[in-house]
């Protein structure tokens, strides 16, 4: 399977900017072949207005009378569908189903199926399918978008196809502390904060292990341990100023 392979094949779509909603869907994901089926109303202005962007998708699209005309060619064709059917189409989610095709060659031609806004897809549409796809919502409240459909389709098949790495990453700039670091800075945390009486010197309680088990948690860098001890010493300092203030 290939992004070029893959074609979205939207049947009888009443909106025409749930067309264009599905365009923009698609190129996010890197897909570009759109076969309409029917459409009530295309081209038109609401489909190009919510493509935002998306318009080569639009002018690209293959508009044909008949869902045969759609397949032409097509070697795997899924059907995204809500509702059960009670059909013996072999099943899957969108991410079991995106799994399942990777193991295609870049050769096959792949067909995925969405329905009608209001009914979805037929019994006779589907039974020109040999996969089902249904995405797992809430089972009182199944009313996805067809363009949402096409999203949540399409992010799976990308996630397969490249998967990616996220571009926001929590980087470590510095070397991590030692265990010498972060012993020197639990002893210093407890002398400030037994100074603070925050800790009692004769019962501490569980708040030192409590406070050990959350930095450890944290990995701190060498640097991070430097500055909290840090800011522990000028603690410190404001203490011994207070005390020096009110002893004269």
């Amino acid at each position: 399977m290939n992004f070029n392979t893959v074609r979205i094949v939207l049947v009888g779509t009443t909106h025409p900017g749930n067309i264009g909603s599905a365009a923009r869907a698609m190129k996010t994901m890197g897909f570009q072949r759109l076969v309409l089926v029917s459409p009530k109303i295309f081209p038109d202005l609401k489909a190009r207005e919510m493509a935002a962007g998306a318009d080569d998708i639009l002018e690209n699209a293959i508009v044909v009378d008949s869902l045969d005309k759609a397949l032409e060619g097509a070697q795997l064709v899924l059907a995204m569908s809500a509702r059960p059917r009670h059909l013996s189409l072999p099943g899957f989610t969108p991410a079991d189903g995106a799994q399942f095709l990777m193991g295609f060659d870049d050769s096959v031609e792949i067909a995925i199926l969405f329905g009608r806004e209001h009914a979805g897809l037929t019994n006779d549409e589907l039974m020109r399918c040999q996969y089902h796809i249904q995405i797992p919502s809430d089972p009182l409240f199944k009313s996805l978008n067809l363009a949402q459909s096409v999203q949540i389709m399409t992010y799976e098949l990308r996630m397969r196809l490249l998967n990616p790495e996220a571009q926001v990453t929590m980087n470590q700039e510095g070397a991590l502390a030692t265990t010498d670091d972060m012993e020197r800075f639990h002893v210093h945390l407890n002398q400030v904060l037994t100074a603070i009486q925050f800790l009692k010197v004769k019962n501490p309680g569980r708040v030192p292990n409590r406070l050990r088990r959350l930095f450890n948690r944290v990995n701190l860098e060498k640097t991070e341990v430097n500055m909290l001890r840090g800011m522990l010493t000028h603690i410190q300092r404001v203490l011994k100023l207070k005390d020096s203030g009110e002893n004269e």
